[in-house]
């Protein structure tokens, strides 16, 4: 298995314009582990909030063409062209895509289809203070937290707002409130040096928690998605920055690995 240079959370993985695409696998690849851990009794569904924005917002998402429109008349063929003669195109306008979908998982019961837990896995819009995808995720979570819905939260992002409960506690979390239960939240607090951890989901009685392996499900994607190859080493740690012994700690690490690589 390729891993990455590091024990758990990989720092240049959260680019802001690469999460989109890390935060998808992930979703996946928790809920594939979640359907196997607690079937046939709870099933898992990805869902997703939709938001609106705008060509020119700051903190957009790369945003990319989904639907064309024509200008113009289609133009006439050449009944004469000749081979290897390129055919005159028609010229279209891009109708942009101004949708920023949020996906999350719920974990159902299946003989009711009651949400039993419900699965967070923090994205930059989320965590972005004035957004509708923080104020969406905060309303969200004051909803869950007050209800028999168990509220999984999993942030893997070193930039943006966090709740008072685990600010500047760690680099990363993971926090469990369990549904019903005034509290307290169990919180797994995770460093850039750690692993990330096997936490517990939980269901309803008589059922057990199930152990949700983070790590596994990290290094998973890593691997399917060949981010050994396509992830630039040489260039500058996302922000925010580093202490510096966590920075020269990154560089160390990332000049090993490269080495290795190249040896092997």
């Amino acid at each position: 298995m390729t891993t990455s240079p590091f024990p758990g959370m990989d720092p240049f993985l959260e680019e802001p314009a690469r999460w989109s695409g890390v935060h998808a696998r992930l979703i996946n690849a928790i809920s594939d582990r979640l359907a196997d851990l607690i079937a046939p009794n709870f099933f898992v569904e990805i869902e997703q909030r939709i938001y609106i924005t705008t060509l020119d917002d700051p903190d957009k998402r790369p945003i990319v063409p989904d639907v064309y429109v024509t200008t113009g008349q289609r133009p006439q063929q050449q009944a004469t062209a000749t081979a290897g003669t390129i055919a005159e195109p028609t010229l279209i306008e891009p109708i942009y895509d101004l949708e920023i979908r949020d996906r999350y998982i719920d974990i159902l019961d299946a003989q009711n289809r009651e949400v039993v837990t419900t699965l967070e896995l923090l994205s930059p819009f989320n965590k972005k203070v004035g957004t509708p995808g923080r104020e969406a995720f905060l309303n969200k979570r004051k909803t869950v937290l007050g209800s028999k819905v168990h509220w999984i939260e999993i942030d893997l992002l070193r930039a943006g707002e966090r709740p008072s409960e685990v600010n500047g506690r760690s680099d990363y979390y993971a926090l469990l409130k369990r549904g019903g239960a005034p509290g307290p939240f169990a919180v797994w607090f995770i460093d850039l040096r750690d692993r990330l951890p096997v936490m517990a989901v939980p269901l309803r009685p008589p059922f057990e928690d199930v152990p949700l392996d983070l790590q596994a499900a990290f290094d998973q994607i890593y691997e399917r998605a060949y981010y050994a190859d396509s992830l630039d080493y040489t260039r500058s740690i996302p922000l925010p920055p580093l202490p510096p012994a966590d920075e020269k700690w990154v560089r160390d690490r990332v000049r090993t690995w490269l080495a290795e690589r190249g040896a092997a």
